[in-house]
């Protein structure tokens, strides 16, 4: 049996995760968190995502902070 069920990241896709981060913490919250360039000059999803994507260990450092992110903030119901 898989631990897929005990990922906070199963099936959660990378624009969902980075839409939500800018949602809380704006682009520059979010610059100040994680010291990535795309985050701090000129900002879009779109260009995040690419970078993100190509780039495993800003990727790692995005998802850590949603999961922090999700395990702090109170559930919408």
């Amino acid at each position: 049996m898989t631990a897929t069920s005990n990922d906070p990241l199963h099936g959660v896709t990378l624009q969902h995760i980075l839409t939500t981060l800018v949602e809380h913490y704006e682009w520059q919250g979010l610059a100040e968190r994680i010291d990535i360039r795309c985050f701090k000059s000129d900002p879009s999803i779109k260009s995040s995502l690419t970078f993100l994507r190509k780039t495993p260990w800003a990727r790692e450092k995005v998802e850590g902070l949603y999961v922090k992110l999700m395990r702090t903030k109170p559930p919408l119901d």
